[in-house]
């Protein structure tokens, strides 16, 4: 009895590489050292919480640089080193980089808009909140079963919902969240099922099993199996705010406090498509010609609704700066669909998606700044309007010049370097993929973006309506010039960016 025992014993055992999920690990620590001090802290020193939160998140994000020196895995199965549940190679630390990277920005952005707030938002539990969140989207890249996939996706979104909603009495920010939450929870189901459908067709969580295993499945199982395929891209495509499923974003970033509209925009895109890659390229490439045409017209209706949305935004109207970032970034995952879509029909799939990482990051340090910049406008004119940002050059010339820096860079514009380099590299991906008519759509759609953003940018050098004085509080300061300061170097080099993002998925 005890002989059979003991190999039973040992397979339930099982060693953690600590150093390997330490990113995750610090985040989620923190995350319960707020929320239990924020018992005991005096009112008047709450700050505190703030300052650990971005102390914490800077310690998860400094904790990646031991890993660069080779590929560790862990969690793995017993006698089997090739499937694992947790894997820290260069995907993982670069997707890890982006979403501690962001989380640190938004919280940044954070402080300043607690102490706006004037007590209409609860520190203790928003800070808990977002380190939470961000733990789970640290999590996710490093992903390669199934269930801690789905559950990573979870510890990221569940806490979203709750800061979009967490103002006191604000209907607008109630809406959002409930818009928000139905959506997402809408989206968790159908994905759950789709993977119990796959789960059932191969037997098997594990990505790189699943690739294995599903192309030969039983006939009986091919509907099954093709089903599960469907749901599950279905149920990804919620997440990354892909058109038709995208009808959620402008109300939530507008009920939202700036900050997480503004962590939204970065590091809930980065957790959708990051799941995204690793269930289609990783674990259902034998289904390419399923996902490939689904993805390359879903990127299609994607940047075409999103950027034709932005452009209707009325200068006057009320939010309108936050909802062209919105639509903006609705437009935005359609271009990175693109790369994802070009990977089903490309010989060199890990360059196609080293593509869409590439253009994520560019994408995360510009639309960050574009925040920063509108948090420091919002402290002083609420509404938030497009029109508000007239003559920002005479009152504040250097947040003018990094807003119009951002808004160029979005846009694909000199100096802007770095947004066209982003652009081409996904343009030539569609391309080389023989994707000639996304490239093409593509292509109109920067051109319709054009408009939007440049017109944005001649509203900041135009002659003030009104003195007004915005005076940037040290943390939105250090916010836009560390955005600033990437965006620049990265404009400067844009090179080093296709370096950085050789993602040694294969």
């Amino acid at each position: 009895m005890s002989s059979l025992a003991q190999p039973l014993a040992a397979n339930l055992v099982q060693s953690v590489d600590w150093l390997a999920i330490a990113p995750p690990t610090v985040a989620a620590v923190v995350a319960l050292v707020v929320l239990v001090a924020d018992l005991f802290i005096a009112e008047n020193k709450k700050a505190v919480l703030g300052w650990t939160s971005v102390a914490g998140l800077a310690a998860s994000a400094l904790l990646l640089l031991p890993l660069l020196d080779g590929d560790r895995s862990t969690f793995c199965l017993a006698g089997d080193a090739e499937l694992c549940s947790y894997t820290a190679d260069r995907f993982t630390l670069v997707i890890q980089f982006l979403v501690l990277g962001g989380a640190l920005l938004a919280a940044l952005l954070s402080v300043t808009a607690l102490k706006d707030a004037n007590k209409a938002l609860p520190e203790g539990e928003f800070w808990f909140l977002l380190l939470s969140s961000a733990a789970g989207a640290a999590l996710l890249p490093a992903s390669r079963d199934l269930a801690t996939l789905i559950v990573a996706l979870e510890v990221a979104s569940l806490p979203a919902f709750a800061l979009v909603g967490l103002r006191h009495g604000d209907r607008k920010s109630s809406e959002a969240a409930l818009k928000f939450f139905l959506s997402s929870v809408t989206a968790t189901a159908v994905s759950l099922m789709g993977i119990s459908f796959v789960y059932a067709a191969t037997g098997t969580l594990y990505l790189t099993q699943i690739a294995d295993r599903v192309q030969n499945v039983d006939g009986q199982l091919e509907t099954l199996t093709q089903t599960g395929v469907v749901l599950t891209l279905v149920g990804f495509a919620f997440k990354t705010a892909a058109v038709p499923f995208h009808f959620w974003v402008p109300d939530t970033y507008v009920g939202a406090p700036l900050p997480i509209a503004a962590y939204l925009s970065v590091v809930g895109k980065a957790v959708g498509f990051t799941g995204l890659i690793l269930v289609t390229v990783i674990a259902l490439p034998s289904y390419a010609d399923v996902w490939g045409p689904a993805l390359a017209a879903l990127a299609a209706l994607t940047m075409t609704v999103g950027n034709v949305g932005a452009l209707r935004q009325q200068a006057t109207r009320a939010y309108s700066a936050v909802r062209l970032l919105a639509w903006s970034s609705v437009g935005q995952a359609g271009y990175l669909l693109v790369p994802i879509a070009a990977a089903a029909y490309s010989d060199d799939a890990e360059r196609s998606i080293g593509s869409t990482v590439a253009y994520a990051l560019m994408y995360a340090a510009v639309n960050l700044g574009a925040f920063a910049v509108a948090a420091l406008v919002g402290r002083t004119k609420t509404l938030n309007r497009i029109s508000d940002y007239r003559g920002l050059y005479a009152r504040n010339p250097i947040s003018a010049l990094i807003l119009a820096f951002f808004l160029l860079c979005l846009a694909g514009l000199p100096p802007g370097i770095i947004g066209l380099f982003a652009k081409v590299t996904v343009f030539s991906a569609a391309v080389d993929a023989g994707l000639g008519w996304l490239a093409v759509v593509m292509a109109v759609n920067v051109v319709i973006a054009l408009f939007y953003y440049l017109q944005w940018t001649a509203l900041l050098f135009r002659a003030p309506e009104e003195p007004v004085r915005y005076l940037a509080p040290a943390p939105v300061t250090a916010a836009m010039a560390l955005t600033g300061v990437v965006g620049i170097a990265l404009s400067g080099a844009p090179q080093l960016i296709l370096r950085f993002t050789d993602t040694g998925l294969f």
